[in-house]
């Protein structure tokens, strides 16, 4: 402090060192001079300070103490601010005898000052530009300040919200909680946080974060808090989405089952929920380790299943962990089908940190396959998967999910998009939905875009999209609007879509071949009838032509009927060829050499008009066939093309070996011979391509064909274990493919030298067994003239109760079925009684081709010379 002491002349008389400091004189430089001459005289200005304006000498003549603050004038002629006290100094008298004044130098306070208003300038500068509103307070708690986005933000006066006004501008249910926490956290003096609702100009209530701290000199004095309040209305509006988003996600989660699990791939350790700890029949509660994964995944799976998670925590690779595999129940056994998809989280290294995903037991579903499998029908389901985090579910997602603008852009697309449709995501955002679309459903797109305009909601829409390839894939979409865009969910529906066309197909096949196969069973039984019938009608016609009965025109009719009871027989084979009850005489055949071998019959056959070509493949292996029946079917075959080309054209038949790997229209897994007739002829059309194979069903006209030439090939081929195929088109041609199985065994066949007849057939006692009265008579006829006994039975009861009385026959002769005991069964019971017995079995139907097939057989209607041969045959081989 500066001290100086003036006279009553207010002269200087004193000054000691801290004046002498302030002043720069020493005190005999100012010794009775006036203080106001030495550092008072002159304004900063330049202009002279008189000295009546001075307060400081003011004090002497009016006996009062002054003070205030001066700028004094140093030696070497600065300026600078000073606070001052100049107090009288009374005499005894009471009369003024001088004055003592006391100076303190204010220049680094005054700097302070300026300093201090500077940076409160720029502070509140800087507060009233901030993108948020910011408030001060006194250490009262009292707000001095709230910066200008405050104002515009609530609408308040400066009167308004000074002090606690603010809290008028809280929502009343949010005041107290509010004013609460302020209070309290002012009298602890710490930092706060709190989230109340803020009224807006507008009148409307937004939700508000309002956060503050301390404020302390440099000395530690409380000052008070300064404070940022930050709009997070929006913020919380979508954080209460994603909450409801998470939860819709959790529950989604739960009611398709999918577990969640997450892997740290650095130490090893892994999190699994109950869900997928039961996939490896693991208990709630039992802690798990990667090692408890990698054992639990079946043996054979192990490798594919650690590749793929190698693969998804590759750096280099990251790829989709996208693998299905079984589990081994650690704690009951149980193999179990699981489906795991994941991502590896890599940090800025590039080194994985996490790998994590989905898992869903799919044992049901592995077992439905299966079962698809065997019934020979395939359907692929798609199952869409969520995870816990909305981010995860648009990365991993199947499904097509993407943001569309009504400007006919997508904005945003999930990576499915690239993996359906084949285009990286830089592409597809580029193009148009018009470009996109396939042309035959932009009308539906724009239908359904005039939907989403209304606010509507659009469900199980369908359009197909291109596919980078050239194809189409047919996508199912949900379609949710929202401001200028709207939202979409799409599924790939092509291999549904396929799958269903395939099982219609598939249906229509079924019930053409129950169709086939009840006119097959139909004809069978009505060819089997025939035969009986035919059987004592060509016996008789025999037997009178042998005997040479009547005259020349008689003996003429006789063979016009048996002519006719040839055909018939001729016809019936074909009735069974189609009905697939024709004894067949399968072997393996050199279908190349059969085939040219017909060559020339085909072109005779066919008319100089027809080209006839043959085109056999080299090392063709041998089918399993019957040589006959095939050469018939073939020559009937070739008929058809002739009459399907009436002005002439060209007929090819080709040989060609294949192969079927996945079992389809009738045709199993194995190697087959594929024998094809094509013509250029008229073609069929969709409704007689449906009937071609229909016994008695033609196009040729009354009298002009039987319609059993495509119906007995048909039968041939399902037979040998093969198939037909018709391919047609009108005014190209047709083509019929025969599918005859590689024969087993190399072609091989004997030609064995045949029975001959005997002019007599030694005597003995035969038991003849028929249930058909007239056909057992007629045989019985035929035998007895063979000079054999018969006895005659009408059903195996029947005959089993003769030799119960004692007859001993030499030979049996009987039919095959029978209401009752089957002939077979018959021969076998006999059997056990005479082990020696000679059996000749008799049918109208080829079952005996299934059962005993060392019991020789007899295929009605047949011939007295049949008969015999066959007869002559048992006992030939008997002896």
């Amino acid at each position: 402090m500066a001290i100086f002491l003036m006279d009553d002349r207010q002269q200087c008389i004193f000054m000691n060192e801290a004046a002498e400091a302030l002043t720069g004189y020493r005190l005999d430089e100012v010794l009775d001079r006036p203080l106001h001459d030495v550092v008072h005289h002159q304004h900063p200005d330049g202009r002279s300070y008189a000295l009546a304006e001075c307060p400081i000498d003011r004090a002497f003549p009016e006996c009062e103490r002054m003070q205030g603050e001066e700028v004094f004038v140093h030696k070497d002629g600065h300026f600078y601010p000073v606070a001052f006290t100049a107090s009288p100094i009374a005499g005894d008298d009471g009369e003024p005898v001088g004055t003592i004044i006391e100076v303190r130098d204010l220049t680094e306070e005054k700097a302070r000052d300026a300093a201090l208003k500077e940076s409160e300038s720029r502070f509140r500068n800087m507060a009233d530009h901030a993108p948020v509103m910011m408030w001060v307070t006194d250490p009262s708690g009292f707000c001095t300040y709230l910066n200008r986005q405050w104002y515009e933000f609530t609408g308040q006066t400066d009167a308004e919200a000074q002090g606690y006004g603010w809290l008028e501008a809280t929502h009343p249910d949010d005041r107290q909680r509010a004013e609460d926490m302020f209070v309290s956290a002012n009298a602890l003096r710490s930092s706060f946080r709190i989230e109340y609702r803020l009224k807006h100009a507008s009148g409307a209530y937004r939700w508000a974060i309002d956060a503050a701290s301390p404020r302390f000199g440099d000395d530690g004095e409380y000052l008070g808090y300064v404070g940022s309040v930050i709009d997070i209305d929006e913020r919380r509006e979508a954080e209460e989405r994603l909450a409801l988003s998470e939860e819709q996600l959790r529950l989604a989660l739960d009611v398709a089952e999918i577990g969640e699990w997450d892997v740290d791939h650095i130490s090893g350790s892994m999190f699994w929920p109950p869900r997928v700890k039961a996939m490896f029949g693991i208990s709630p509660d039992v802690p798990v380790t990667l090692d408890d994964f990698h054992n639990g995944v079946h043996p054979d799976d192990r490798e594919r299943t650690r590749a793929a998670y190698e693969s998804a925590s590759d750096p280099d690779r990251r790829a989709l962990y996208d693998v299905e595999y079984r589990t081994v129940g650690r704690e009951d056994g149980v193999v179990r089908w699981v489906a795991a998809k994941g991502r590896g989280l890599f940090d800025a290294h590039g080194a994985c940190f996490r790998v994590i995903g989905t898992a869903i037991d799919i044992t049901a579903r592995k077992a439905a396959e299966i079962r698809l499998q065997q019934l020979n029908e395939l359907l692929e389901q798609e199952v869409a998967e969520r995870t816990a985090e909305r981010n995860r579910v648009w990365e991993m997602s199947r499904d097509l999910l993407g943001i569309m603008g009504f400007d006919g852009f997508l904005k945003a697309i999930n990576p499915a998009w690239q993996t359906t449709l084949g285009r990286d995501t830089e592409t597809l955002l580029a193009l148009s939905f018009r470009e996109q679309v396939h042309p035959d459903d932009h009308q539906a797109v724009v239908g359904a875009m005039e939907r989403l305009r209304r606010g509507e909601t659009v469900e199980g829409f369908e359009d197909r999209i291109a596919h980078a390839d050239g194809s189409w894939r047919w996508i199912s979409w949900t379609l949710v609007p929202e401001g200028e865009v709207f939202y979409a969910v799409g599924r790939d529906v092509t291999l549904a879509k396929e799958a269903a066309l395939e099982l219609a197909l598939a249906q229509e096949s079924l019930r053409q071949s129950q169709k086939m196969e009840a006119i097959g069973q139909l004809t069978g039984g009505v060819a089997h009838d025939f035969n009986n019938l035919l059987t004592p009608i060509m016996g008789s016609l025999d037997l009178l032509q042998r005997k040479r009965l009547g005259n020349e025109r008689e003996q003429r009719l006789i063979e016009g009927a048996i002519h006719s009871a040839d055909r018939a027989r001729a016809l019936v084979q074909r009735l069974l060829a189609f009905a697939r009850r024709q004894p067949l005489q399968p072997a393996a055949v050199d279908i190349g050499a059969l085939v040219e071998g017909m060559a020339d019959l085909l072109a005779s056959t066919t008319g100089p008009q027809v080209r006839v070509l043959v085109e056999v493949a080299d090392d063709l292996p041998h089918a399993k066939a019957d040589a006959n029946q095939l050469e018939m079917a073939l020559l009937n075959l070739g008929v058809n093309a002739r009459d399907a080309m009436p002005h002439g054209g060209t007929l090819r038949i080709t040989a060609t070996r294949d192969s079927v790997r996945t079992p389809r229209d009738g045709l199993g897994r194995g190697h087959y011979v594929r024998l094809s007739v094509a013509d250029t002829g008229i073609g069929m059309d969709a409704a007689t391509l449906a009937r071609a194979v229909e016994p008695f069903f033609s196009t040729k006209g009354v009298g002009k064909g039987t319609g059993l030439g495509l119906s007995m090939a048909h039968g041939l081929a399902a037979q040998l274990g093969g198939a037909l195929f018709i391919h047609s088109r009108e005014r190209i041609g047709t083509n019929v493919e025969l599918w005859l199985p590689v024969s087993a065994s190399a072609m091989g066949i004997d030609d064995p030298s045949p029975v001959p007849l005997p002019d007599s057939i030694a005597g003995g006692l035969i038991l003849l067994v028929d249930d058909e009265e007239i056909v057992r008579t007629s045989t019985a006829d035929m035998l007895t003239e063979f000079g054999y006994e018969v006895r005659e039975a009408s059903s195996g009861e029947a005959a089993l109760d003769l030799v119960a009385q004692g007859v001993t026959p030499d030979l049996l002769v009987t039919d095959h079925l029978m209401p009752g005991m089957s002939g077979v069964d018959l021969a076998v019971a006999l059997r056990r009684m005479l082990p020696e017995l000679p059996v000749l079995i008799v049918s109208g139907y080829s079952e005996v081709e299934d059962v005993t097939p060392g019991l020789p057989r007899l295929t009605k209607p047949f011939r007295s010379a049949e008969l015999a041969a066959s007869l002559a045959a048992v006992l030939v081989k008997r002896a």
